[in-house]
């Protein structure tokens, strides 16, 4: 780094400026998120204007647009801190079960999935309003982003377990993302109380259809 002879202290304040800027940029971002994620489980997104948001957030108008284009933007952000936060979540059940069987680890993964459906802001911004103002593409590729990879990793282990037979993993991570999406959307927009325990029977036993008979 070039370091100006008359005032050697310059650099670093350039960096702190950089630094400070980009503080600034992530506090407005993380409001302005904060703010809609509130007010989208609230009353959901067709419901709340962006005058309302901007004002919860405590910027301005020209702040949301700089910083997501617009409120469909402000919603894929939102949506994908959900995906991010609650795929966390499963995968602490998942891979810091103390289940020593990869396929019962899979199992109490499935119903922890169903659990974080069942909380209001799933079922609101992300099995709602995202895929109805996304469209289907690109709500299922922010799902694919987070959850696929825990997928295909927990169906490795349990094939390198000898508890499931050996499928090709990519494509059945696929298919399974694509029945627990299914049966996510089922669930929220069913108003039977056995709904939820009908799906997991079925999930379960799609998992199971693919287990070794006699593993160990």
């Amino acid at each position: 780094m070039n370091v100006d002879p008359a005032n050697p202290r310059k650099p670093q304040k350039a960096e702190k400026q950089r630094r400070s800027q980009a503080e600034r940029t992530e506090a407005t971002r993380t409001a302005l998120i904060a703010a809609a994620r509130r007010l989208f489980t609230e009353r959901g997104y067709d419901g709340v204007g962006t005058e309302e948001i901007v004002r919860a957030a405590g910027v301005t108008r020209g702040a949301l647009y700089h910083h997501f284009g617009g409120k469909a933007e402000l919603l894929e952000a939102v949506y994908e801190r959900l995906e991010a936060e609650s795929t966390e979540r499963v995968a602490r059940i998942v891979l810091g079960s103390e289940l020593e069987s990869p396929l019962e680890a899979m199992k109490a993964g499935i119903e922890a999935f169903l659990d974080e459906c069942a909380e209001p802001e799933l079922q609101r911004i992300a099995l709602h309003d995202a895929p109805a103002v996304l469209g289907w593409d690109r709500w299922r590729e922010i799902a694919a982003a987070n959850g696929l990879g825990l997928i295909e990793a927990s169906l490795a282990a349990a094939i390198e377990a000898g508890e499931i037979r050996a499928l090709p993993v990519k494509p059945l991570a696929h298919l399974l993302l694509g029945a627990l999406d299914e049966a996510a959307m089922l669930v929220a927009r069913s108003d039977d109380p056995v709904a939820r325990a009908e799906v997991t029977t079925v999930l379960l036993a799609l998992l199971e259809s693919f287990a070794v008979a006699d593993a160990p």
